[in-house]
Parts: structure tokens; sequence; C-alpha cells
């Protein structure tokens, strides 16, 4: 992410730096060369050799894409976070935890950042994802591997107001982009007849809906615009989760 200019003693210089963060170019090229390249080398001695390709390929564009993001993520929601910093943020760990795994690879080779909601550290939330491998682009929303308590309170609503739910996932605009993905249990959850209308939905264990896109995207620079129309059409489906879980949307 280049560097904030130096704050003049001109009053209209604050304007000036907003719109200037607003202008997200599209990712550079070489960072899909980059995830290649640490797919076939993911060794920390190569890391440290490639360090300022990681940065300069990775790191700061989807600091970048984050900082972009922010304004439009605000007026869908003042309850989701876009937070370009490098630890802690938005952008997940490039790093992996091998402690418990038997594949020792340090690094992982895609892009994974987060647009978590306000108390998201606090309970299992629904929340907005972009992802970048070089296989594949995608845009998700929703709640991934919630807690049985969670997964409760969602089933529950689903059953208690139909209506509104079906209204949420059918949505037009919503599913002319989305996929609901994710896992699902083989029997009808305990307390619900294999009969239900929605019994496809009450067998979900994950509450997430994907939209795949084109590697070109990536490079463009209506990235910001269109990554948040995507995120406006899911909006009664996040909505619909969030007020499920007592969540503010």
């Amino acid at each position: 992410m280049a560097k904030k200019e130096r704050a003049t003693s001109t009053s209209s210089a604050p304007a000036k730096r907003n719109t200037e963060k607003a202008n997200f170019p599209g990712f550079p090229l070489g960072l899909l060369h980059f995830l290649n390249d640490l797919s076939k080398n993911n060794r920390r001695d190569w890391f440290q050799a490639n360090r300022s390709r990681y940065e300069s390929e990775l790191l700061e564009p989807s600091l970048a894409f984050i900082e972009a993001m922010a304004q439009p993520l605000a007026k869908l929601s003042p309850h989701f976070r876009a937070v370009p910093k490098k630890v802690g943020g938005s952008l997940m760990r490039i790093y992996r935890d091998v402690r418990f795994s038997k594949d020792k690879r340090p690094y992982k080779t895609n892009v994974g950042i987060q647009f978590r909601h306000e108390k998201g550290k606090d309970v299992h939330a629904p929340g907005f994802y972009f992802h970048i491998d070089p296989d594949e682009v995608f845009l998700g929303v929703g709640i991934w591997h919630p807690d049985s308590q969670t997964l409760g309170k969602l089933r529950k609503a689903i059953d208690k107001k139909s209506t509104d739910w079906k209204r949420a996932k059918n949505g037009k605009a919503f599913r002319d982009r989305f996929e609901l993905a994710g896992d699902s249990l083989i029997r009808p959850p305990k307390g619900y007849d294999a009969e239900h209308p929605l019994i496809e939905d009450l067998r979900r264990k994950d509450h997430i809906a994907v939209l795949q896109l084109d590697h070109d995207v990536l490079f463009d620079p209506s990235l910001v615009k269109e990554t948040a129309a995507a995120f406006r059409a899911s909006k009664a489906y996040m909505s619909f989760l969030c007020k499920a879980l007592g969540l503010k949307f």
C-alpha cells in the first residue's frame, strides 16, 4: 500500500487523500505469478528470498483493495469492517498453522480477505469473503462452520420465519449471482421432520453462498465496484442471518 501523503496546510488535502484511497486500479498480474511460484516453492528460505515480491504483489495491493472497500461496505451496512492492517485486519494470514497438521508447508497459496461483522471476534457471525488463488477467484457471503448453538438459532429462524427466509434466499438479484453452498447433514437435524418443506435448508451445517469470478476481473479497475454490487445483492440473505443471531445489520 502506498505511503500516505504528508498533510498540508490546505483545507482540501484530506478530501484529496480520501479520493485517492478509493481509486483501486486492480491487482497486479504478478500476484498470480507469485502464488504460482509459492505453490511450487513452499519453503521458508524461498519465501524470505522473495519477500519483496510478496509485499509488492500481494500484501500492498490487498491492503489497498481492503481500504477501497471500506466506503462501499459502510454504505451496505455500518456493522461490517474493512480493516487494512498487516496483522489482525481483514487480510487473512499467509502463514499456515502447522502445529497439529501432517502438512508442514508453511504458507498458504491463496489470498483470503474477510470483512467481518463488528461482533465477529466475540460470536459466530456472518461475514463477506473474497478469495484468490491460481485456480479460482470467488466471493463468499454468510457463515461457515458455525457452532451448534449458532446453527440451532439459524434453524429456528428458518423454521419460524419461513416466508422471510424464502424471500431472502430466493431474491432474484441474489440468486442471479450467488449459489448456496457448504456442508449439510445426511439426516434431518434433531427436532425437525424429514418432510419439513425446508428440510434441505434445515440440514445445512454451513450457511454460505458463493459467486465464482474470472481471474481477469482481478486486474480491472472496476473490481471494487463489482464486488460491492455483488455484496449488495446479498443484503436480504445476510440481513436474515444476522437477525436470526440477534446481530445488527
